[in-house]
């Protein structure tokens, strides 16, 4: 049991916790968060290329309607969404139950005391 003296709760209560805030900036999140999720760089490139695709197919769409053009891209990409969720859910898989690493840190924790 940790007792303590009434002035060491004061001082512990008038000390300001010390936090390392910085703003991150667009290319600092953009790295972060494509190591936590390597599928969202493809999602985007994916995103980009459908929109570029999309535009170059719309002025080359013929005698097509754009209601008809449009509901056919829709699909599309509902369909390329759908698929990189699956690729990324069948990494996520392969990581978390396939993937298996030895446990190294299991290693150094003390064994119980038999008695």
């Amino acid at each position: 049991m940790i007792v303590l003296d009434l002035e060491q709760v004061a001082e512990m209560a008038q000390e300001k916790p010390v936090f390392d805030y910085h703003e991150e900036s667009q290319s600092e999140k953009l790295v972060r968060k494509s190591k936590e999720s390597p599928f969202m760089v493809l999602a985007i490139a994916g995103c980009a290329g459908a929109v570029g695709y999309g535009g170059w197919a719309y002025k080359n769409r013929g005698k097509m309607s754009t209601s008809v053009f449009l509901m056919q891209f829709r699909v599309i990409a509902q369909g390329t969404a759908v698929g990189a969720l699956c690729a990324g859910m069948v990494y996520t898989l392969y990581n978390n139950h396939f993937n298996h690493k030895p446990k190294e840190d299991l290693a150094i924790l003390p064994k119980s005391n038999e008695h």
